[in-house]
């Protein structure tokens, strides 16, 4: 099977070039001409995603070459481009910069080999005129396999600067698909991990996203662009699916081990007391009927599109909910799916919904699945810069200056709700806070980059840690997750 949709990969020598501002511009100008868009983002990051989808009305993805494998970045991107008129995929860092230590495994430029897909290079002209043409040549012969088909001047001063860049470029033979001028920078507010995402600033997002949109259509040739995209070769290999890789899949082994440090109020060598739920209502213990909730809102805003769509074909109904708004979780839930987010920027508000606080605390002591990485293990420790959170696990967490950053490659060190001991996964950390302790009695998993430890909580049906794993990697996760709610 072969496929060959239309696709442009948005690549720059360095983060800060605008690759953000030219690839969701692009996306909303084309949106904007009827065009069917499929947004994409290299690298784990969860935010620039939300901008996507924004400007392009779909669902912001994610591909990368680490967490699943280069073998399914292809099948990942022609998933989320059914049906689209073209595709526009935005790169990470540098173009070549990617997992550290690893060569080029998950760069822009690998991703782009792998999609066959031509690269529009984005230069920050604004302190250089002719050296730009040595730059470019640089990026576009570096790895004959990557195909640089054009190039984008960001901050360009004036015409005289535009026209010795392009004189520059003209002699370099690489052509120049627009210019943008340098003026004051597009409202995407930052702080300590990166843009404020886009539910937590709906209105002024929609106008920074209508501000790229207009920069990128008054200064770039769409037509040209659009025909270079649909030089892009063509894939042969089947879009992912989720029912069919969970078909594929081993069947988790029942009843799945439900094993961690026991509450203070279970006795030695006794089973914990069911408390009166806090649900709304029943827990429903049918493939058809059986809820999964997941948090959303403006304090959990991290997951992958594919975490959803294991889960629906698995069987489960994925209902979400907000932390900070809903004072119950959804009606019947049968397990918890908390993903990552800023809780510790919401710290005060999710502490003053005390209702849900005690519907989470009890959805736990029951021994129900519940699945939380980063964010969601913040929510789920006794309290969050002194802050009282859900206090299903007895560790405490708080802010710090200190950016824990990268890829980390991980092993299951106890069977829960999610893998048995010895699944190795891989996984990405991104946070300013630290929990302490760092692991429960039983650990969730055993890191060994950039050193090795003991990472996480695994508690009854409770999986809680710093890790961010995208589960299209080894789809039976989502899987045993769901068996586990129905036999929980």
């Amino acid at each position: 099977m072969t496929s060959s949709v239309p696709r442009l990969v948005i690549a720059a020598p360095s983060s800060g070039s605008g690759k953000t501002t030219v690839a969701t511009g692009l996306m909303a100008a084309f949106a904007a001409r009827g065009l069917a868009v499929s947004p994409h983002k290299v690298g784990p990051d969860y935010i620039d995603p939300g901008y996507h989808a924004l400007a392009s009305g779909r669902v912001g993805r994610n591909l990368d070459a680490y967490l699943c494998g280069p073998e399914l970045v292809a099948p990942l991107f022609l998933h989320g481009a059914r049906g689209c008129d073209i595709a526009v995929v935005e790169g990470v860092m540098g173009m070549f910069d990617g997992a550290a230590g690893e060569g080029e495994l998950a760069s822009t430029a690998h991703v782009a080999k792998l999609l066959r897909a031509p690269v529009v290079l984005v230069v920050d002209a604004s302190s250089q005129s002719r050296s730009v043409a040595a730059l470019v040549h640089g990026f576009a012969s570096w790895d004959p396999e990557v195909r640089v088909g054009g190039v984008i001047l960001n901050k360009v001063a004036s015409d005289r600067h535009e026209a010795l860049l392009r004189e520059a470029l003209e002699s370099a033979g690489v052509p120049v698909f627009g210019v943008l001028r340098r003026v004051a920078q597009v409202d995407t507010p930052s702080r300590h991990l990166g843009l404020v995402p886009v539910a937590e600033r709906r209105g002024e997002a929609v106008e920074a996203v209508a501000a790229m949109a207009e920069q990128v259509r008054a200064g770039c040739d769409l037509e040209g662009l659009v025909s270079l995209a649909r030089g892009a070769g063509a894939l042969s290999c089947a879009a992912w699916d989720a029912a069919e890789v969970l078909a594929s899949s081993p069947p988790p082994p029942l009843p799945v081990p439900s094993p961690g440090a026991a509450a203070p109020s279970t006795p030695p060598g006794g089973s914990a007391p069911r408390p009166p739920s806090a649900l709304k209502g029943p827990r429903p213990q049918t493939p058809d009927g059986l809820v999964v909730a997941v948090a959303g809102g403006p304090a959990f805003t991290f997951s992958y599109a594919e975490h959803s769509e294991l889960l629906t074909a698995a069987g489960a109904e994925v209902v979400p909910f907000d932390p900070l708004r809903d004072e119950q979780l959804p009606d019947g839930t049968a397990g918890l799916v908390i993903g990552g987010g800023f809780p510790e920027v919401y710290a005060a508000e999710l502490s003053a919904n005390e209702p849900l606080r005690k519907a989470v605390s009890a959805l736990a002591e029951t021994g129900a699945p519940v699945a939380a990485e980063c964010a969601g293990l913040l929510y789920l420790c006794r309290e969050l810069d002194g802050q009282p959170m859900c206090g299903v696990l007895d560790a405490s967490a708080r802010m710090e200056d200190t950016l824990t950053l990268g890829y980390r490659d991980a092993v299951a060190v106890s069977d829960s709700s999610l893998a048995v001991a010895g699944t190795r996964m891989r996984g990405h950390e991104f946070h300013r806070t630290v929990v302490e302790p760092a692991a429960g009695d039983a650990a969730a998993w055993g890191v060994r980059v950039p050193r090795r430890r003991l990472e996480g909580f695994v508690q009854r049906g409770v999986h809680a840690s710093y890790l961010h794993t995208h589960w299209a990697s080894v789809p039976g996760v989502a899987r045993r997750f769901v068996e586990r709610c129905r036999t929980s």
